[in-house]
Order: structure tokens, then sequence, then C-alpha cells
């Protein structure tokens, strides 16, 4: 309509932030320390790469089509033959094609380089900044190979086509194909995280495989190639290899009863399978099944840290954004004292997630080449961060969206899929309960954990009186209790925000550390954020947001 129009006002768009694309993710300088510290700044070049296509108009569209058009079960053909295929929306494959090729499958396994999981970590960060739900099998995949390795001849079969870019969708032979996925089949619906009381059992033929017969009850990715799946068999509980398709091209017995309906991930198909009669074969010593995939656990386990305070950083990086080009009562959001505050401390939870994510990674990397402190400090500080970096991801997705208002709870904001998203990663491979306990048997039938833990934090030692303190008191509730199980999750929250303390002490900005260190060290900090003291250096903490 023309101008002179009456009602041409009306329909005039101001002071709306415009769409964050055309951007690159990976321009972070908290992400580009972290990976320069741990060990792989010959990965930047790649990373950026990487970082321009997630923050692209066009991959963004796949997110968005990928979460709104879900995986679809077809049970049967049009004939009635059991096909059990899920269909995805073309989107969703573009994703997994993106990711596998950016080598954030298994590719880091078959890359001898100093810091190769470090820059798998990197990028795996920034592609849950696109989409997370596509990454679930991705992670899978990554975490498959060494547990994998307890069955050397099945990896020499397997993983050169597990560590593949290729991404090679469909059900057919896994040797014909070009690269792999897999998942795992642990939990059972009487059961839960007690995988010691799972039901389906496994029966030993004279050609030396398995067969299966149980029903598994939260199955993610039932479209990948093989499963890592535990069943008893007569010598206790055991893992076994379940390929979808068997290696003479018949299609293994995997019945998908139906998809689960998620909160969030949606992207993602999760599954109940039943195995009757299903061909599988053994992976490390039968009655060991916990220790065998306890390998893969721990890979996922970091992989949840990781995609938490990629989260936690997705949703920063928008509220910041609105909050650069949104004005209110006569000044823009970011020049706001309290919305400074606000942002400023969503700053601070997100440098301390993000510091400890990709030390947990660096740690990986060096266990891999035969650290032995290094993988003792992972065991311990795996489960110290699983349980906090993805306790405080729903908070701070929540506090972010509320920067943007009734803007961040309106859908296109891609906020609210963020937000539904943001409890995963707490409950998937243990929730906050089994976590905070696997700390206390850690402590008790592993020290050298703690003192792999111990020496980490010393290295801080002197730097802040509040970190020291905090460290002499945490010190002593390390000490196996009558009562530990009571007092857990207070333990292990402590031993987060001591660690990551430690770390930003080393090696954030000082304004950064003595932010932290007051606030979640020294009490001087409200039950909410944006409650930082007024004398806090926001304008260091803003500077730190990402895209600054």
């Amino acid at each position: 309509m023309p101008a002179s129009h009456p009602t041409a006002a009306t329909h005039r768009v101001t002071n709306q932030a415009p769409p964050l694309t055309g951007h690159d993710v990976a321009r972070d300088a908290v992400l580009l320390e972290g990976l320069d510290r741990e060990g792989a700044d010959w990965h930047r070049e790649e990373l950026h790469r990487l970082g321009r296509l997630a923050g692209s108009e066009q991959a963004q569209r796949w997110a968005d089509q990928a979460n709104r058009h879900e995986p679809e079960l077809r049970t049967h053909d049009r004939y009635g033959n059991r096909i059990d295929e899920v269909d995805f929306h073309p989107a969703y494959h573009h994703l997994m094609d993106l990711s596998v090729g950016a080598g954030l499958a298994g590719a880091a396994w078959a890359d001898p380089r100093p810091g190769a999981h470090v820059a798998r970590a990197a990028g795996f960060m920034v592609a849950t900044t696109l989409e997370p739900g596509h990454l679930c099998p991705v992670s899978m995949t990554y975490a498959v190979v060494p547990a994998l390795r307890h069955a050397p001849e099945l990896a020499a079969t397997y993983e050169p086509l597990l560590t593949s870019r290729s991404y090679d969708p469909g059900l057919r032979t896994p040797t014909g194909k070009r690269g792999l996925l897999a998942g795992m089949g642990m939990t059972e619906k009487q059961g839960g995280s007690d995988v010691r009381a799972n039901s389906t059992t496994a029966t030993e033929q004279p050609d030396g495989s398995w067969r299966l017969r149980g029903h598994k009850w939260f199955t993610s990715a039932p479209m990948n190639d093989l499963f890592l799946v535990l069943a008893q068999a007569p010598g206790g509980l055991s893992c076994f290899l379940v390929p979808r398709v068997l290696p003479d091209g018949e299609r293994n017995t995997f019945r998908i009863q139906r998809l689960k309906d998620k909160l969030g991930n949606r992207a993602n198909a999760s599954s109940e399978p039943e195995f009757d009669d299903t061909v599988a074969w053994l992976v490390g010593a039968e009655g060991k099944g916990v220790r065998t995939i306890i390998e893969m656990v721990t890979m996922t386990r970091l992989d949840c840290v990781l995609g938490s305070a990629a989260g936690t950083r997705a949703a920063l990086a928008q509220a910041a954004h609105h909050a650069r080009h949104r004005a209110a009562f006569g000044a823009l959001l970011i020049d706001q004292p309290l919305m400074r505050n606000v942002l400023a401390d969503l700053s601070l939870e997100s440098e301390a997630a993000t510091t400890l994510a990709l030390r947990l990674a660096g740690a990986a990397d060096r266990a891999r080449h035969g650290d032995a402190a290094e993988r003792a400090f992972l065991r311990i500080a795996t489960a110290v961060a699983k349980y906090w970096v993805c306790k405080r991801q729903p908070a701070a997705v929540a506090e972010a969206l509320e920067c943007l208002g009734g803007n961040g709870y309106d859908e296109a904001s891609g906020l609210p899929r963020l937000y539904r998203e943001a409890p995963l990663n707490s409950i998937w491979e243990g929730s906050g309960n089994v976590t905070a306990l696997d700390l206390q048997r850690a402590l008790a039938r592993e020290p050298e954990t703690l003192d792999a833990l111990a020496a980490e934090i010393d290295l801080a030692a002197g730097a802040d009186p509040r970190l020291d303190a905090a460290w002499r008191e945490l010190r002593a509730e390390l000490r196996p209790t009558a009562d530990a199980q009571l007092g857990a999750r207070r333990v292990i929250e402590r031993a987060a925000l001591v660690l990551q303390g430690s770390l930003l002490v080393r090696h954030a900005p000082a304004a950064v550390a003595d932010a932290f260190c007051a606030s979640r060290l020294g009490g001087d900090h409200g039950l909410a954020f944006g409650t930082l003291a007024p004398a806090t250096d926001f304008t260091a903490l803003l500077d730190r947001l990402p895209g600054a």
C-alpha cells in the first residue's frame, strides 16, 4: 500500500532484532581459547568453516524442518512384510551429512594427531548450537569405538566404517556401506538405570554367535547400523553387538514397537525395540557387560557435558543478540544496568561450563595416548561435570529466553526448542542421582581418581583465597561417611564449582575468575541469575559474550 495510506504506519517493523543468521558460530573467544589450550589449535580453520555453515540461513532452516517434521515409524510395507524402518525429513539427512562429514562421529579415533578429540569436541559444540537432536546417533557412534575394541575381530571389521566421514543412510549389509552409525540398548521398562535388572536373555549358538530375546525401553536412533546391547547370559550380564542387517544381507530381528513421544529432541527417533531370536556377537568377557559398555557410557557422558555447555551458549548468544538490537526506556537493552547483570551472569555460567567441557575433552585425548593420570581425572571429572553442567542448562536457557520476553516464548525465535531440549542431557546416560552416586563409588573404589582431581585443583592453589577456602571445605566432605548418599548431591555440586573455579583462575581473564569465585564460591550471589554484586566488572564479562 502507498506510504501515505493511513494504516501503513501499523505495518512498519521497528525495534526488533534481525535474524541471527549469516554468522560464524565458532567466532567465540571462550571456545577458541579452549581449543588452543587443550592442544587442537591446528583445527581452527576447519572449525570456522563448520561455524559458518552452522550459522547459515540454510542450515538453520534444516534445523527447524527436522524438528517440525518428526521421524515416522513404518513397521510393515504395503504387502504386510515387517520392515521396521523410520523415515526422516530430508533436512535431517542434510544435518547428518554435515556433522558426519565434519568428523563428529567416529573419525577422531582414526586421527593420530594430538588434540584430535578436542577438535572433535569443539566441532560437536558448534553443531549442537545448530541442532542437537541429530547428534544423538553421531555421539553414540563416537562412543562405541573404545567399547567395541573389547572384541578385536569385530572392531577390525567395523571400526574403519565407524570412523568414516561418509554418511550413508539406509539398511544394507554393513560392510557394503561407506560409513556406519552405532547405538546402544541398555535400559528396560522394569529397571531403568538399574541395568542389572535387565530381563533380555542371550543364548550361545554352536557357531559362536548368540541369540537375544527381550524388549528394550529407550533405544535412540533405531535406523543406525549397529547396536551394543546388554543381555543376561549364563555367566551374567554381558555386552553384545547387534547389527540391523546381517553379514549375508538378511535383516536381523529388530522389531520397533513404537517411537517415544518426547518433550524435546524431536528430530531424533527414540524407540522400543523387541529382540526375538535376534543374532548378536559377544563383546568383552561374558558376565562383564557393564564393565565393557561403560567405556561407551563415559564417552557419551562427555558429549552430554559438551552438548549442555553448547546449549547454554546457544541460548546466551540469542539473548545477547536481542539485547544488542532491542531498545527500551531510551536505551539498548545491552546498556541497561539490570540486563547487563543478567547477561554477565549467564556469560559467567557459560564460560565455566565451556572451559570445563573442553578440559574433559583434553583429558580424553591425552588418556587415549596413554596418560594414566588424565584417564583417572577423566573418570571422576566426567561424573562431576555431567551432574552440574547438565543441571544448570535448563535454568540458564530459561533465563536467556526471558531476556527476549514474549519474543522468546514464540517458536520462531528457536528458544522454545532449546528449552525443551535442555533437560535431556541431565537424564541421558545417568540422571543426577546416578552421577552423584557414581562420584561416591569412584571415591571409595578408585582412590587414584581423587588424587587426579586434587592435582588438577591444586594447580590454582594460592591464586584466590575464596577458592582455597572452598577447596579445604570440599576435601573434608570428600571423605567417605556413613550418610554419604544423603549428601551426595551437595558434594558433587561443590566439586563442580571448585573445579570450575580452579580452571577459570588459571585460564580466564582476571575479572571472570574474580566474579566466579565471588559469586559461586564466596556466596556473594542470589538464587537467580542477574544477582552479581554491583562491584563486578560487568564490561569485562560482557566482552566475553558470543559474537562480541
